[in-house]
């Protein structure tokens, strides 16, 4: 199976990008939405994410890797459904990738960020991930 993509949203007031990098690896836990669960469980060692600055912010800031696949999340009632991966950092983008900017661009249109934009964990596409990582080249030009 080829490697996936992922958009995983994190409060930097909670847990933070430089928190993450600081760790050196950390647990993705606190999800309650079956969606974003249902693409956890979907998650392979080896697939990377966009850690995303939610609420404060609102920008793609790093790549993040799927270490560890799902398994119970220690942060919820025993016998619950909620499940957590682990990731380490891989690198912080050239320069943050806004919201604003992902939604203004007609090439991103799709992306589950902007089609369901309550979802803490969501798809990225092949095409996708490489254009955010070329807006994130470019703007650091």
């Amino acid at each position: 199976m080829s490697k996936q993509y992922w958009l995983m949203k994190s409060e930097p007031d909670v847990y933070p990008w430089d928190q993450l990098v600081e760790d050196g690896t950390g647990i993705w836990d606190g999800v309650r939405n079956h969606t974003a669960k249902l693409n956890m469980m979907a998650m392979q060692v080896g697939d990377e994410a966009l850690f995303y600055h939610s609420n404060i912010g609102k920008e793609c800031v790093g790549i993040m890797r799927v270490t560890e696949t799902a398994f119970p999340d220690p942060t919820a009632d025993e016998g619950s459904p909620w499940v957590v991966v682990r990731v380490e950092p891989v690198r912080p983008l050239d320069h943050p990738v806004t919201l604003a900017t992902i939604k203004a661009d007609l090439k991103l249109a799709d992306m589950d960020l902007i089609r369901q934009s309550r979802l803490s964990v969501g798809r990225v596409r092949p095409a996708e991930w490489t254009h955010i990582l070329r807006l994130s080249e470019n703007a650091a030009r």
